[in-house]
């Protein structure tokens, strides 16, 4: 550790912050989110979501659909989750509204999961200036019991400063810069992926019909 940062060293104060806070995320989340939300750190480098590709399989699909028919799309690949679930439902007979309806239950189920993830760094960014102050006032009483001692009272002092400065840094440098990427990445997914439901639709509209004559 470089000689300057080493006065703002102190692991017990990194231990009753960041320990601190740890804890209160396990009493207060659910496991499977806090694991959801440690596994989003890996989305932060991503670029956001667009439905560009997405568009434009879709767009291929509807062709495939009209010149071989729509029974012809069950073989197709299609990577995005909700477009292969839109398209096994249309071709199974799904009508526009039952397509539609399930488009926007899984949008609404992955920005919720999202949110959570996003809502967990949050509480990190809550919790952590608390158990500082907490810190400092566990620093404070540890200084008060050893006025007799100067070492002691220094390094009472030194933790009732240095939780503080750790709850914040924790705060302002980890817990809110995640929630808000998170979140925006987020919105800008939720945005993107209703743009798949009207093209989607359309197409369920226009070969209900003829699924109806074949089945007939």
């Amino acid at each position: 550790m470089p000689s300057a940062l080493a006065p703002y060293a102190d692991p017990v104060a990194v231990t009753f912050v960041v320990g601190g806070t740890a804890l209160a995320l396990l009493i207060r989340t659910p496991p499977a989110d806090i694991g959801r939300a440690v596994r989003a750190l890996a989305t932060l480098g991503r670029r956001p979501f667009t439905a560009e590709d997405g568009l434009d399989q879709i767009a291929k699909l509807d062709r495939i659909a009209r010149r071989h028919g729509v029974m012809t799309l069950d073989r197709s690949r299609i990577a995005d989750p909700d477009i292969a679930d839109a398209i096994a439902g249309i071709v199974d007979g799904a009508g526009p509204d039952i397509v539609g309806e399930r488009l926007r239950h899984r949008c609404e189920a992955r920005a919720e999961r999202h949110l959570a993830a996003a809502d967990m760094w949050g509480a990190v960014a809550e919790l952590a200036p608390l158990l500082g102050m907490i810190g400092t006032l566990v620093g404070l009483v540890r200084m008060f019991m050893a006025m007799t001692d100067p070492a002691a009272i220094g390094q009472a002092m030194a933790v009732a400063l240095l939780s503080t400065l750790y709850g914040a840094l924790l705060a302002a440098l980890v817990g809110m810069p995640i929630a808000g990427r998170l979140r925006r990445l987020a919105r800008a997914e939720a945005f993107e992926r209703a743009r798949l439901e009207a093209p989607l639709v359309a197409l369920a509209r226009r070969e209900r019909p003829h699924l109806r004559e074949a089945a007939e």
